[in-house]
């Protein structure tokens, strides 16, 4: 992934609040269409000019040809505050980060994240590197914003499960992240089910799994969704236990185990 500068330069008075709400609307819609990652894109001034730096999955996501309707119109946009196109420079490589898929289709493709990532949730089933957002078919709403919204709230449930102290708190997480019957399942399954309606290409569901009673029990486990021997021979990328290709679910064996 690459660090990016986006400069932003005045074309007639302004205010601070117009430029504030101009540049932040369009770094938003740039995030939910999968172009640049995080939630922070702090603003600085220098010499006139208005500087914004990010993080994009490769060299060309800002490219015009990846934007949805809604950051096309963040870009028309721009001159209402007095704004030119942005010039973006590439920085370089962020070595923090993860190199993306090499192809955006893959055999198989998983909903997969963390609380610790910040790259896309879709990951390729083939080498478990993300696959940009905007490289699969735009949903009929035009971008991504619900699937990266569903990511932030899994983030957000697993930070509390692996932090919080709390039983009463830590059994709600675990529910929302590992159950089948949580709404943010429900929510996600219906994202994967688009995505693989989009991408023509089998795409799965990831079910965090920890506690359990013994390494026997959990290894013996049954789909939950269909009841059906889900284990496979190896873990897949050392992480999969389980990968069942009818109710197209994957997960692990419990934490308690490894």
């Amino acid at each position: 992934m690459y660090v990016v500068e986006l400069q932003f330069e005045c074309f007639d008075n302004t205010t601070l609040s117009r430029v504030d709400r101009a540049i932040n609307g369009l770094m938003d819609d740039l995030r939910y269409n999968g172009q640049v990652l995080g939630r922070e894109f702090p603003i600085t001034i220098d010499e006139g000019i208005f500087r914004v730096r990010a993080v994009c999955p490769e060299k060309d996501s800002l490219h015009p040809k990846f934007n949805s309707p809604q950051v096309d119109r963040c870009f028309e946009l721009l001159s209402d505050a007095c704004l030119l196109a942005p010039k973006i420079k590439v920085l370089g490589v962020d070595l923090n980060s993860e190199s993306v898929a090499e192809t955006a289709r893959p055999t198989w493709q998983v909903l997969y994240t963390t609380y610790v990532h910040t790259c896309s949730p879709l990951r390729s089933g083939d080498s478990l590197l993300p696959i940009p957002l905007y490289q699969t078919q735009a949903p009929i709403d035009g971008d991504h914003k619900a699937l990266v919204k569903w990511q932030t709230e899994w983030q957000a449930f697993d930070e509390i499960q692996m932090a919080n102290k709390s039983k009463p708190a830590i059994e709600m997480a675990l529910h929302e992240i590992g159950g089948i019957d949580s709404e943010l399942f429900i929510r996600g399954n219906k994202l994967r089910e688009n995505l693989e309606r989009q991408t023509q290409v089998p795409t799965y569901y990831y079910l965090y799994r920890v506690g359990g009673e013994n390494l026997e029990s959990e290894a013996s486990r049954t789909c939950p969704s269909c009841g059906k021997d889900w284990r496979v021979g190896e873990p897949l990328h050392g992480l999969f236990h389980f990968k069942c290709d009818d109710c197209r679910l994957v997960s692990n064996l419990s934490w308690n185990f490894q």
